[in-house]
């Protein structure tokens, strides 16, 4: 079967995909793929293991990929059951992950780094496939804790310029990488656009394919494309067509999880949280810091926020409350899209703008201030509130996506509906006025943040998730083209099949006047 390049992503994109199945001989397991490209550079033969028998070519529509709803019971990330970290042998795995962790500092970027620490350390082997076309060629990451990173060609995304993507082509890289050293799982972040190669790069290698979803589109479409008539409902389309064929699907929260059900993708389980509990520390609190991000009024109460700045994060909504807060400082790190923006709309008020922080000065902003303050109801999880909580600082955060997950109201941090100020201005002017019960709040977030580990979270996702994926896999028919739990509903068509054709007295089949077959040969 050979595939062009140039139809690469029509392919991807289309709702029906034609197989021809003529070219697997019955007595071969491991047929050859050739996939080539417009130029000889990007041509590449692909190995793919096969169990397909010989038989006419198959026209699998978009009904084909429309099975019920799963309800696959979810690893509880709140349980003590957590594996050890080398229970299953090593394995090799592509990931592909846009944009980049490599070259910024996120939540996002912590997590994919640290689950490349710990999957180094339980001996598996990783090839990683990424996009960054803002950074000098010559300063890209060749590797990760002992894994090999690649870039491939992408483009910045116009609707939001600090990010990279890609479809992996003319190159084709990932074709490249997986025929070179053949995966047991690829694992594809979601949203963006390298999630097509990768779904497209699964189905015709026949390979275990995991999404892991971390952020959440509709909400970003509704921020950025909100004059498109029925934007949210188009978004939430296009994750059922990725997601509806991906073995499983990870995200952030059980909020999350039931958000994805209700909206029909199935296969999803919860990726656990975790955070570096040595790097966000209360001992990082620093005077020097705390000076700079109140402009040389350390005594004033400081509230801050970190991440990134752009309008999916409703930061407009801190103006209100700080002017409701007489007293009180802000500080916003980061950097985003949205900077210029909000540098001009908070000009006036007391409000620092650091840029974005790295290292230990980061590990200082978040343990220096009084209160940390998240408006945005766009969260998959919320890193940075976990990285504040473990930092002794209590949290008002949004109640909405992923934070939910991270805070008992009222006890670890407070938690306030989308876009409600006053809320907001309510309870940091308790932890303003409390001075002992902020204290109080801080130890107690501590202590939360202290139970999520990174290797917890990385041994269930290579020993639990990982494996689901793959038995989810093995259940689809057509040697892995179809949805999972089909291979017992083709099994039985063949059975009906081959009882008409004895019936017919087609020879190699053979019927019985009690309905009874017997199959001769193989179909």
């Amino acid at each position: 079967m050979r595939i062009r390049a140039s139809a690469f992503l029509a392919m991807m994109m289309s709702t029906t995909v034609v197989v021809d199945v003529t070219s697997f001989s019955p007595s071969k397991n491991n047929p050859s793929i050739n996939m080539s490209s417009s130029s000889s550079s990007s041509s590449s033969s692909i190995t793919s293991t096969s169990s397909a028998n010989s038989s006419p070519s198959l026209l699998l529509g978009a009904s084909a990929y429309s099975s019920p709803h799963h309800n696959d019971q979810t690893h509880d990330e709140r349980t003590d059951d957590v594996p050890p970290l080398r229970r299953r042998p090593p394995r090799r795995i592509a990931l592909l992950v846009e944009p980049t962790p490599f070259t910024h500092v996120s939540g996002y970027a912590n997590r994919f780094n640290e689950m490349l620490r710990y999957l180094s350390k339980a001996g598996d082997k990783v090839d990683i496939l990424t996009v960054d076309s803002k950074t000098p060629k010559h300063e890209l990451p060749t590797e990760a804790f002992g894994h090999a990173i690649e870039h491939t060609q992408g483009f910045v995304f116009p609707l939001y310029d600090h990010i990279s993507l890609t479809i992996d082509l003319p190159e084709m890289r990932g074709a490249k990488m997986m025929e070179r050293n053949r995966p047991d799982v690829i694992h594809v972040t979601s949203p963006g656009f390298m999630l097509f190669a990768g779904l497209f790069y699964a189905r015709v290698m026949r390979i275990p394919l995991l999404l892991s979803y971390h952020t959440h589109l509709p909400l970003y479409g509704r921020n950025y494309l909100g004059f498109v008539p029925g934007i949210e409902e188009m978004a939430w389309a296009a994750l059922r067509f990725v997601h509806g064929r991906a073995d499983l699907t990870l995200v952030t929260s059980p909020q999350m999880k039931e958000e994805m059900e209700r909206n029909g993708i199935p296969r999803v389980d919860v990726w656990r949280k975790g955070i570096d509990t040595v790097r966000f520390h209360p001992r990082y609190h620093c005077a020097d810091m705390r000076s700079r991000m109140t402009d040389g009024h350390p005594d004033d109460f400081l509230m801050v926020y970190v991440g990134r700045l752009g309008a999916e994060k409703r930061l407009k909504d801190l103006r209100p409350t700080l002017e409701k807060c007489p007293g009180a400082r802000l500080c916003i790190v980061g950097k985003g899209p949205q900077e210029d923006e909000l540098r001009e709309y908070f000009d006036g008020t007391n409000t620092v703008f650091t840029g974005q922080l790295g290292g230990d000065e980061l590990s200082n902003a978040f343990a220096s201030a009084d209160v940390f303050v998240m408006p945005s109801d766009s969260e998959t999880l919320g890193f940075v509130v976990l990285e504040s909580m473990a930092s002794g600082v209590p949290v008002v955060g949004c109640a909405a996506g992923g934070i939910p997950d991270l805070i008992r109201d009222e006890d670890t941090g407070y938690l306030v509906p989308p876009g409600d100020v006053d809320g907001y201005a309510d309870r940091v002017r308790r932890l303003m006025e409390d001075v002992n019960h902020r204290k109080r709040m801080g130890v107690r977030a501590r202590t939360e943040a202290e139970k999520w580990g990174w290797e917890a979270a990385t041994s269930v996702l290579r020993n639990v998730q990982y494996e689901k994926a793959i038995i989810n896999f093995h259940s689809r028919a057509f040697g892995g083209f179809g949805r999972p739990n089909t291979t017992s509903v083709w099994r039985r068509l063949r059975m009906r099949i081959a009882r008409v054709l004895g019936r017919l007295r087609i020879p190699g089949f053979r019927g019985s006047n009690t309905g009874g077959v017997g199959v001769s040969g193989q179909m």
